[in-house]
């Protein structure tokens, strides 16, 4: 009679849920991780989900915490529901990752904290974690099709050919190779001493290029202006070949002609020789005469002493006989002398004072710019 009831609670059990039917696997098990007090649900969108079924296990550092509810078609994804024990507590942005628990074992889906960003929030009853933060562990057959690949077409095989060689290649060189590695250490070495010069360079071929291309237009304006001045040198070509020509031409007419006047010019050079040293023997007093100009008509050296507090004192010897104004300012001209020669047709006596018209006389030697006033001069 009990077996009779066990079986229509069962049958009416299925009868019920005819219509989610897809397997044993669709009917929830006794005894799995996620069913407990507090369990909740969560969703994680899965790019592939290979062999993993409703029941399959959901781990967290390799312990399981929880079992998979059901398995959707998202688009060209899937959406896996996964029921997780209620002492589960991960972040809001954990991430999903369809693994395999050994070699031969069987596939579940392992939950851990993210990597890449800092851990954030709490996995609640309603969750979701995104395609972005899902993904897969490589799975033996994937693991199994890459060695074959390697031993088969990765040239694994070529090793030994090329062991044979370098063999041949160093063979009786022993002493060379060990020579080179001794000096490809010693090169490495200057290489690391000289790293912050290397660095500092590198900084400073950046530094250049970012002023390169702060000054990009500029460049820019000059890469298309000089094309035309390449064109406008071509086009002058002949015009420059000419000039030059005709330059060479100069040089040698110059040159020939200063070889040629190189004995006149030689002779004129000595002839100025006395002219220019009576000229450095009058440095002194034309220094002296300079030095009035400027202040004139007060002499430099006595500026200073002509101005006392709120008056100045003023000594003037005005001298308007014809021989000073001779002497002043027809000297060196077509009229020198004529004043004085008047001058001694009026009975004055010309030895008196310093004049260029009585050479040799008393009273001449010296430079009439600095010769000293007398009184009685011209009496």
């Amino acid at each position: 009679m009990l077996r009779g009831v066990t079986v229509a609670v069962v049958s009416v059990g299925l009868l019920s849920g005819c219509s989610s039917w897809r397997g044993l696997n669709s009917v929830p098990l006794p005894g799995v991780e996620g069913t407990g007090p507090g369990a909740f649900t969560i969703e994680a969108q899965m790019p592939d989900v290979n062999a993993i079924e409703p029941n399959s296990r959901v781990r967290v550092a390799d312990v399981n915490v929880g079992h998979v509810r059901k398995i959707e078609r998202q688009g060209w994804h899937a959406l896996v529901t996964m029921e997780l024990n209620g002492n589960v507590q991960l972040p809001a942005n954990a991430t999903a990752t369809l693994g395999q628990t050994s070699l031969l074992g069987t596939q579940h889906i392992e939950l851990a904290p993210p990597t890449d960003v800092a851990p954030a929030g709490r996995l609640h009853d309603g969750s979701l974690i995104p395609l972005s933060s899902s993904g897969a562990f490589p799975t033996t057959e994937q693991a199994l099709s890459a060695v074959a690949m390697l031993l088969n077409g990765g040239g694994i095989g070529d090793i030994q050919d090329i062991t044979e060689a370098l063999s041949v290649a160093f063979a009786g060189r022993e002493g060379d190779l060990r020579s080179l590695i001794e000096q490809l250490d010693l090169a490495i070495g200057y290489l690391d001493d000289q790293k912050q010069d290397i660095i500092a360079a590198s900084e400073s071929l950046n530094n250049l290029v970012g002023q390169f291309a702060d000054q990009k237009p500029v460049v820019d304006k000059a890469l298309k202006t000089i094309p035309d001045a390449l064109a406008v040198l071509k086009d002058q070509r002949k015009n420059l070949a000419e000039a030059l020509t005709q330059l060479g031409r100069f040089s040698a007419l110059a040159a020939d002609s200063v070889n040629q006047t190189k004995e006149a010019l030689v002779a004129e050079l000595k002839d100025l020789g006395p002219t220019v040293e009576q000229l450095a023997n009058a440095g002194p007093a034309l220094t002296r005469a300079l030095s009035f100009l400027p202040t004139f008509p007060f002499p430099k050296e006595t500026l200073t002493n002509w101005m006392r507090g709120d008056y100045a004192n003023l000594t003037l010897v005005l001298d308007l006989t014809l021989s000073r104004i001779d002497q002043g300012i027809f000297t060196g001209s077509r009229w020198e002398c004529d004043l004085t020669w008047l001058e001694l047709q009026w009975g004055r006596t010309i030895g008196q004072f310093p004049s260029p018209c009585n050479a040799g006389g008393p009273g001449t030697a010296g430079n009439p710019l600095v010769a000293p006033y007398r009184f009685d001069q011209g009496r």
